[in-house]
Parts: structure tokens; C-alpha cells; sequence
């Protein structure tokens, strides 16, 4: 399957809602495992279609790193029926590049969703599942994690993006690094 582009902030199409999925195919499918294929090859633990271009509410998730497809989840059209409890956990994000922030979430929620077996399903995740799927869900609804953290650290994020920018494209041009 193909590897797909991950775009990455500030790329308009993160901000965008994702639509419903009607109709559950072979198409679907197919897109399915590129989203699989495309997050393990960027080491992720989840990425959202949104992530990749596609305006549909389907999310992958895999929390086992050590052992790739024993815990994968391939959800279409995800919601969180219940949450409870509170976990802050450290995010990152395939779309948000180097950084990281500290994240209060629900440690614990009830997941509604189907599989691409045409099977609704409803389970109950806890801890590190919980908070990827919340992530994940965040993307379909045109949400990064950043957007949990204050105006200010987002702010300064922005402008270290803008500089590592400016850096790469004096390396690409062989020109030295702004100081």
C-alpha cells in the first residue's frame, strides 16, 4: 500500500471537519491500510484521515510499539459516548513537528465507532488508547493538541517552526544557518 503525505501544521487542511463516512467499501478499506502503512512507516501510534488530506472521520490507532497490529484499531466515524476520570499524559503528533506539551484529557472513555467488517462496535479504553483515540477524534473535528495548550507556548511554537524553516532552506541553498 501506499505511503501517504502527512501534512503538517500550519496546513489548512488540519483545521477542517472531517465528514461522516456513508458507505463502508473496498475503497474505504484500501484507504484504511494506507493509513496503517503510513503511520507505522512515520513510527506513530495513531494518525486521522485529515492528517493525510481526506476530509472523512476514520481513524487507525496501534499503542503497541513493540508488537505492530496486535492492538490496532481501523475505527470509521469515532465518537466518545462516555469519558471519565483525568490523565495528563505528554502529546506529540505525526502533524505537529518537533514538539511536545504536557495534555489533560479523560483517562477513561466509551468508544463508538465501526470496523470495515460493517460491525458497530462500542469498547472501553483506558489510559494511553484513550488518550490517542481522544487525539485522533481532535483531528476529525479540525483540532491538534496544540490547541489544548495556552495562546503563548502555541505562539512561540509557531515562530521556532518559522526558524527551523528559514534554517532547512539556508541548508538546501548551502548557505550557513541564521543565528
Amino acid at each position: 500500500m501506499p505511503i501517504r503525505e502527512i501534512y503538517r501544521f500550519p496546513s489548512r487542511v488540519l483545521k477542517q471537519k472531517a465528514k461522516a463516512v456513508g458507505e463502508i467499501n473496498g475503497e474505504l478499506a484500501g484507504f484504511l491500510n494506507d493509513l496503517v502503512d503510513t503511520m507505522y512507516a512515520a513510527d506513530g501510534i495513531g494518525l486521522a484521515a485529515p492528517q493525510v488530506g481526506v476530509l472523512q472521520r476514520v481513524i487507525v490507532v496501534d499503542t503497541d510499539h513493540e508488537n505492530r497490529g496486535r492492538k490496532l484499531m481501523k475505527v470509521i466515524n469515532p465518537r466518545v459516548l462516555e469519558s471519565e476520570g483525568s490523565i495528563t499524559k505528554e502529546e506529540g503528533c505525526l502533524s505537529v513537528v518537533n514538539y511536545t506539551a504536557e495534555i489533560t484529557r479523560p483517562s477513561k472513555i466509551l468508544l463508538h465507532g465501526w470496523t470495515v467488517d460493517h460491525k458497530e462496535i462500542e469498547l472501553e479504553l483506558e489510559d494511553l488508547a484513550a488518550v490517542c483515540i481522544q487525539h485522533e477524534i481532535d483531528h476529525l473535528n479540525g483540532k491538534l493538541f496544540i490547541d489544548h495548550i495556552s495562546r503563548l507556548k502555541r505562539e512561540l511554537y509557531r515562530k521556532r517552526l518559522k526558524k527551523m524553516s528559514k534554517e532547512d532552506g539556508a541548508a538546501a541553498t548551502g548557505s550557513p544557518p541564521a543565528i
